[in-house]
């Protein structure tokens, strides 16, 4: 019997594992948009114009993973399935050798976020050798959600969301809650952009940072329910035949006094290592010409005007305040990515195709006359009145 429930209860944490993300979408938004504030003239106006996509893809990682089930494990490592005492000692941080230790399908089970981050560094590195301006913005976004998944504590423990400790609902207060609720409060100048030289050391440094928090993470909570109804800490909300349980605001405005300055420590420090990576990857392809890329190649009067009031803003610590985060805006769709195309795909496409990609035709050449009528074979509808003053409806042109 105990040989069937376990696995049957380890199913059940690891599905549960693979719906909890981290930062929630705001948290993943702000990080991607302040990092490119840290990154150096160079590369900075390409980042800009490509800013509000680089935004909205960063949460494509947590929109897939109820499509895709080897998504999950991307986002964390439990780091103290491998020991409590001493993990980060027991775990090789090379990918083949932490195989060959624990085997692949161990990994896969709890989480492998850092080598995830070194192939999106590795992917966006040739995505800059290829010079392909698609790939450079999906994989510097998908990296920085990574990056970001990195710093929050709970995402390098089994006890993810409290759920094992009488905590359930702790992974959503920490990285979602207090940052939606407070980020006025919270210091988004972070430090400029740098290379770095051994990036998977640095994931690892961050992950074991991370691991650091948990003690506190936990035992704050606890401090503020022995001290708290349950009725007053808890919130519920039925929705499709379910009942669900949330933290309440009351816990939340506990909570942030106790570990605000954590999540606001976590918030401000990915950002930079985030700018620092995608600075990393574009050295390492050889500091491709990036305004090649862009159409035009140099940035409007209201390019840089506008990123100089945020740039301000950003070093003064206004950009939540000034109502400028993208992430408290509403998403609207991005515009196409500048790309390199080849004289064959440069083709106008038929206004059918514009169409149904969701795009605009393009408009006919002056030298094309404009039709003045219209056809025959045309049908229009045509309301008139019966004589009993109902609607009757024709079209003329049959």
């Amino acid at each position: 019997m105990k040989k069937t429930i376990l696995p049957l209860l380890l199913a059940a944490l690891m599905l549960a594992h693979g719906t909890a993300g981290a930062w929630g979408f705001f948290g993943h938004r702000t990080i991607t948009q302040v990092a490119v504030y840290e990154l150096p003239s160079s590369i900075q106006a390409f980042y800009y114009r490509h800013m509000a996509d680089l935004v909205r893809q960063s949460t494509a990682p947590d929109e897939r993973r109820n499509d895709d089930p080897t998504e999950a494990p991307k986002h964390y490592i439990d780091m103290d399935h491998y020991s409590e005492d001493n993990p980060f000692g027991k775990m090789p941080r090379q990918y083949d050798k932490a195989v060959e230790k624990f085997k692949a399908d161990t990994l896969k089970k709890y989480g492998t976020v850092p080598w995830v981050v070194m192939e999106m560094k590795d992917n966006l590195t040739e995505a800059f050798r290829s010079r392909d301006t698609a790939a450079i913005v999906k994989y510097s976004a998908e990296l920085s959600h990574y990056v970001g998944d990195a710093f929050v504590p709970l995402h390098t423990t089994v006890n993810y969301d409290g759920q094992l400790t009488d905590q359930k609902g702790l992974h959503s207060l920490w990285e979602s809650q207090l940052p939606e609720k407070y980020i006025n409060d919270y210091k988004l100048d972070g430090e400029p952009a740098k290379y770095v030289k051994d990036p998977l050391a640095a994931i690892w440094d961050v992950l074991a940072q991370s691991y650091g928090f948990l003690g506190e993470t936990f035992d704050r909570a606890t401090k503020i329910e022995k001290v708290m109804k349950p009725e007053v800490r808890f919130t519920f909300s039925h929705k499709y035949g379910k009942t669900s349980r949330r933290y309440s605001d009351a816990f939340a405005a506990e909570y942030e006094k106790a570990v605000g300055g954590m999540v606001d420590y976590r918030l401000k420090g990915a950002p930079t290592l985030v700018s620092s990576l995608w600075l990393t990857a574009w050295q390492d392809a050889g500091k491709p010409d990036l305004n090649a890329l862009m159409t035009p190649n140099k940035p409007s009067k209201d390019e840089k005007a506008k990123l100089s009031t945020e740039l301000a803003a950003w070093k003064k610590n206004t950009l939540a305040q000034d109502q400028l985060l993208l992430a408290q805006q509403k998403v609207k769709k991005a515009e196409a990515t500048d790309q390199i195309k080849s004289a064959q795909d440069m083709e106008a496409p038929a206004p059918a195709d514009a169409a149904e990609a969701g795009t605009v035709a393009p408009a006919a050449p002056a030298s094309a006359p404009a039709p003045t009528t219209t056809p025959a074979t045309d049908k229009v509808k045509i309301k008139t009145k019966g004589k009993d003053g109902s609607e009757k409806v024709k079209l003329k042109g049959e």
